[in-house]
């Protein structure tokens, strides 16, 4: 069962780029979720952990360098905001992989509200300036 699903009225930028990665990121997301919670093999979710948290760097690189492009006021807090969720990740990662953490419920649950907050605060926020 899916643990977010992306709609265009709950989570559409109206900036293509975006709403085209946000799509992947929620498939990549939910396929870890659907994978930790279903008892799946280590290495399997630790495989989907690795993919997912690389393309959520990339996908912020490609979010910044917009952003940085158009000379969109919100920038820096904008940066911040991926900076801590990345810090978060990487947190994880570093443990999952020395079987000291493991993906479960809760962290799904967190990482969706994250997305729940973020992309309508924060991501809708970049629609005027990217379009323009």
């Amino acid at each position: 069962m899916a643990l977010i699903t992306w709609t265009a009225s709950q989570f559409g930028t109206n900036v293509g780029f975006a709403d085209d990665e946000h799509k992947i990121l929620f498939d990549k997301l939910n396929k870890l979720y659907d994978l930790a919670t279903g008892g799946a093999a280590r290495s399997a979710i630790g495989d989907q952990l690795d993919d997912l948290i690389g393309y959520v760097v990339g996908h912020f690189a490609h979010e910044e360098k917009e952003m940085q492009a158009k000379g969109f006021d919100g920038y820096e807090r904008h940066k911040a905001e991926h900076e801590a969720l990345i810090g978060i990740c990487a947190d994880l990662q570093t443990k999952f992989h020395a079987g000291d953490a493991d993906v479960t419920e809760e962290v799904g649950q967190m990482v969706k509200g994250w997305l729940d907050q973020h992309i309508p605060a924060f991501d809708k926020a970049y629609a005027g300036a990217l379009n323009s």
